[in-house]
């Protein structure tokens, strides 16, 4: 199924826009992530942690959400294809096993929360709180992100298997109507 120009630009905007969203919002996360490994300040320290949960839950998760679902439509109703192309596929890998580690993540970002919420004024106990993961989580995601960008921007050459029988189909079926539209017409007797 091929959408029309008007509706493939539409999808099209809407996956790059949610897509460049949840680039932006994962360097915020990589950024707060940093901030609460580093910061001597047990009030900035608690801050970072408890705005993680609900800021992945309301942005992450949802434009995660998004680029995942725009993708598929933006694939399977183009000439490129969910499976034609190698790059498309990466994508899509990418793009599923990142949600995926995200919506499994969110469980340890609720953990972070709930024990920043906890801590006392004094930031006795902030020692327990301080975690690298959310920056490590965050710089992993941040760089397979950039990798997805790049394949859509510079599209490497390479067909699937299934992508060069679909193209063998697409050849012959073109040759063989423009052999019967070549035939000269069978004269009448």
């Amino acid at each position: 199924m091929t959408m029309t120009p008007r509706l493939r630009k539409f999808v099209l905007t809407t996956h790059v826009t949610a897509s460049v969203g949840w680039l932006g919002a994962v360097a915020v996360f990589l950024a707060l992530g940093v901030i609460g490994v580093s910061s001597q300040d047990a009030p900035t320290v608690r801050g970072v942690y408890l705005v993680m949960e609900p800021a992945g839950w309301s942005v992450l998760v949802p434009l995660a959400l998004a680029s995942l679902l725009t993708g598929l439509v933006q694939s399977l109703g183009t000439t490129w294809g969910l499976f034609r192309h190698y790059w498309v596929l990466f994508k899509l890998v990418i793009n599923v096993l990142a949600t995926l580690v995200l919506l499994l993540y969110m469980q340890t970002l609720g953990y972070l929360a709930d024990a920043a919420a906890k801590v006392s004024s004094s930031g006795a106990d902030l020692e327990g709180l301080r975690n690298s993961s959310p920056a490590l989580h965050a710089g992993a995601a941040l760089l397979l992100l950039l990798i997805a960008a790049a394949l859509s921007v510079y599209k490497p050459r390479g067909m699937t298997r299934y992508g060069q029988r679909r193209e063998q189909q697409r050849r012959a079926e073109r040759s063989g109507a423009m052999a019967r539209a070549t035939a000269p017409a069978a004269q009448p007797r």
